[in-house]
This record gives structure tokens, sequence and C-alpha cells, in this order.
């Protein structure tokens, strides 16, 4: 048996986006699994493409860190639960390692994330049409806040022939100004590190044929360029390390398979295929730990809704790619329709809002008919729409999985924008400066673009599950009067 503590484990961190995070966490876990460890991946923020790709690398789902959803002992909390009994964790930042919240915030950010859980950082530097500028870099990370926690570089985009020449000068330069941070490696210019982009992010792993051969070639020649018994020597710093808080208070949280008999038998039924992907494995996770059984489904391939159901999540994903099949699937259109008019549990987010809509237009101006739940159309406006972190108010005054004066915090980023986004609740930015109307909360259906995050209120999830119950009850008793 592995032995209890914390598990060793490393933050990949950059100077901006697009500096080759993804491709070198990916290439780091695969290279990892090869020596045979049990690797663990999490992605700091909201997004959730990232960790679909660190999921088809490993085989298993990667987890979500950020300071805005949860509280740091909640962060702490959640992590080890993630990582505990595994060789090592690799966590993928976001944007630049001290951009936060705001222009001028590092709340929630990689920086805020690595302190918090005591990681040791390697910065991802890219190395294209540089040299001692790469100094200069290094050292204003370095020393942007004393505890920067950085401890390696990867130099990214380094020709073979150059590297050592670029590691000697910059491990030189950088002890010459005090600062003792090894060049542990290189992500060569090699196809293997290419990653494609498109309107949300990275597109998705299954649109990208051979991921995960393309990954293990990564690792492969990671291996070759990296030197990964160092690497892992950082990793063993968030072992010694204790972060905000102890690990011994987290180790173990509240709320695992003991505590689900609000949900016990309840299924619940979650759309995952290509037009629905997007779920945050902590939401999953609740459910499941409230007893719930989440039965998946696909809105593109399947006939009808999988038999006794008690709830359904439409999450999000890319519904305006897959319009034609989505519409020509009338069989999987009447069945949610009809499960929704006779009031099952439904909670619908982005992509899943986008479904329940008369209709869909795509890119190229073509309308399809879809589930006919929301009144109007969805359409695509070419830029973003709302985007960040949201809390989400009740500003009706009725009660529904919001009652007046609480909130559940969510995340917005979409291109395609509705005649009718709903009117039941209020998105308010973080510093409150800008809100604006949003949600269905009609009955037993909660949709709209936001994607929440239910543990930011575990009440919400109780809810859900509550009315999911009694639905099933209700069914049941219809039922038995049938066969009197």
């Amino acid at each position: 048996m592995k032995k209890r503590g914390k598990t060793p484990g490393l933050l990949l961190a950059a100077p901006a986006s697009g500096s080759g995070k993804t491709a070198a966490a990916c290439a780091l876990m695969a290279a990892f699994q090869a020596q045979g460890m049990d690797v663990r991946a999490c992605k700091c923020g909201p997004d959730y493409i990232d960790p679909m790709f660190h999921r088809e690398v490993l085989g298993i789902d990667s987890k979500n860190l950020d300071l805005f959803f949860s509280e740091p002992e909640e962060l702490v909390r959640g992590y080890n639960r993630h990582t505990e009994g595994a060789d090592i964790a690799v966590t993928e930042g976001v944007m630049g390692y001290y951009d936060g919240m705001a222009l001028d915030s590092e709340r929630a950010s990689s920086y805020d994330v690595a302190r918090t859980l005591g990681l040791p950082v390697l910065l991802v530097l890219p190395s294209r049409g540089a040299s001692l500028s790469l100094a200069a870099a290094v050292k204003g990370m370095a020393e942007f806040r004393e505890d920067s926690r950085i401890r390696g570089i990867l130099l990214n985009r380094a020709s073979d022939m150059l590297y050592p020449r670029l590691k000697e000068m910059l491990e030189r330069e950088l002890k010459s100004m005090g600062l003792d941070i090894p060049v542990i490696g290189y992500l060569p210019e090699d196809p293997c590190f290419h990653m494609e982009s498109r309107h949300l992010g990275l597109v998705t792993p299954k649109e990208m044929d051979g991921l995960r051969a393309q990954m293990q070639r990564a690792g492969k020649l990671l291996s070759r360029t990296a030197d990964l018994d160092m690497i892992r020597q950082i990793a063993e710093e968030a072992s010694a390390g204790e972060g905000a808080f102890k690990a011994e208070r987290a180790a173990h949280p509240a709320g695992g398979k003991a505590d689900g008999a609000e949900g016990s038998g309840l299924r619940i039924g979650i759309a995952r295929d290509e037009a629905f992907c997007f779920y945050y494995k902590d939401n999953l996770t609740l459910l499941e730990d409230m007893g719930c059984t989440l039965i998946p489904f696909s809105p593109l391939r399947d006939s009808a809704l999988p038999e006794r159901l008690d709830g359904m999540l439409l999450g999000g994903g890319y519904p305006e790619l897959h319009g034609r099949e989505l519409a020509e699937n009338t069989g999987m259109l009447s069945s949610v329709r009809a499960a929704l008019e006779d009031g099952m549990p439904c909670l619908a987010e982005c992509g899943g809002f986008m479904y329940l809509h008369e209709e869909m237009e795509d890119r190229e101006g073509n309308v399809y008919n879809l589930a006919g739940k929301i009144r109007g159309r969805t359409f695509p406006t070419g830029k973003l729409v709302r985007f960040g972190y949201i809390q989400i108010e009740n500003c009706t005054g009725q009660e529904g999985y919001l009652r007046p004066g609480e909130c559940v915090r969510g995340h917005e980023f979409h291109y395609w924008d509705s005649t009718d986004s709903g009117t039941d609740c209020l998105a308010v930015k973080p510093d409150g400066r800008r809100k604006w109307k949003c949600i269905h909360m009609e009955g037993n259906l909660f949709a709209g673009y936001p994607h929440l995050y239910l543990p930011s209120m575990r009440t919400f999830a109780e809810r859900f599950v509550s009315r999911c119950g009694e639905w099933r009850e209700k069914n049941a008793e219809q039922a038995a009067r049938r066969m009197r």
C-alpha cells in the first residue's frame, strides 16, 4: 500500500497564455505515466477543455482548482482528495502566472493556487527568437512576489543545437542575480507539441485523431529533452510543504459516500457526446456523494432518454457544430421535450440551454429546430458575449432552486446568444460593477448560459436532488394507481 501523506506535485505556469502550458503538461503527464507512475492531473481556473486533454492522456478525470469557486480550505480538501495515493500530481496553470480575477489582482491566479497548496512551480518559457532577454523575463517573474515558488524553467520551442548554450547562459545570468533556478529541459520544435485552437480555446480531444498517441510521442521526446528525475525531486517539495493549511486538516474531506442518503438510488441522466462534454468534475462528484447514479446518454445518437430517469443534466459543449444531427434526431428531441413537460428536474447550461431552444442558428446561417422548451432562437454573435466569473442571484422574489438573498457561483464563456436568455436571476460580476438578467427558473427547470459550480452552494444541489426524489415518488404513485 502507498503511504498516506501529501502527494508530490508541481504546477506549470507561464508568463502568458499561448506559452505552451497545455502541451508541456500533457507531455509531462505522459512521460511520468510511461515510467509506471500513478499520475493525477489538475487545471487552474474554470476551463473545461484542458482537463479533457488531461483525461485523454491519463484515462482519468482531471480536477479544476479555482479560488473564486472554492474557499482556500475547500480547495486544499478537494486537491488532497483528488491526489491521495498518487505518485505525482501535475497541475496546469491558467493565463499568466500572476493573472487573477481583475487586471490589478492576483486573486484566483495560478500563483494564488500554488501558494495555497504549497506547490513548487515550473516556468514554461517560450524561447524562440530570444536569448539574454529570457534571463530578464525569469528575474521579473521570480522576484515579482517574494514567495513566487518558481523552482525550475522549461524552455518551449528551443532547438536541439541551441538549448545547451541557452541553458548555460540562463543559469549563469540568474546566479549572478542571486537566483538559483535551474533550466530543467525544453520542448523542441516538433509537431507532437502542436495543439490546435478554436473559438472556445483548444479543440476537444475527440476531434484530434490520435491525440493519445501524439501525447505519448511527446512524452517520450520530453523524456529525452528534460530531466525527469530533477522534476520529480522538485515535486517532492510539495510533500514537505504545508501550503496555507496543514495537510492533516484536509486529508479526509467531509461529505463522502457516507453522507449520500438524500439521493440514494436516484438516476440522473447526463448528456455526454461530442456536442455535450463540458462538466465540472466537482459537480458530478457532489451529486455522486449525495447518492445519485449518473446515467450517460447521447443527444446525437440515442433515440430516446434512458429508462427510469429521475433528473437530467444538459451540460455545455459544441451543439452549434452538430446542429443538423441534433435536429434530425427527432426521437431524442421528443423524449427530452416530453420529460420536461412532465416536470422532470433538469439543469441545463450553455450548450444544454441552446439545445432546449425552438431554433438554433449556426455560423453558416443554417437554422435548426430543436427541443422547443425555450421560446426563441440562439444565434452566433461573432464575439464573446459575456465572459468571466459571476455570482447568480434570484431576482424574482419567488422560491426555486435559488431563494431570495442566495447566490451560487459560476462562469460564462460563449459566442452565441439568445433572444430569450431568461430573467429569473441576476448575474453579478465579483466587483459588483456589472450585472445582467439571465436564467429560466421555471418549475423544476434551471436553464441558462452560465456554468454553475455546485459546491459553492451545496443547498442548490440538495434542492435539485430533493426534487428528483419527489418526481420519482410522484411517478411511482401514478404507476401504482395505474396498476390497481
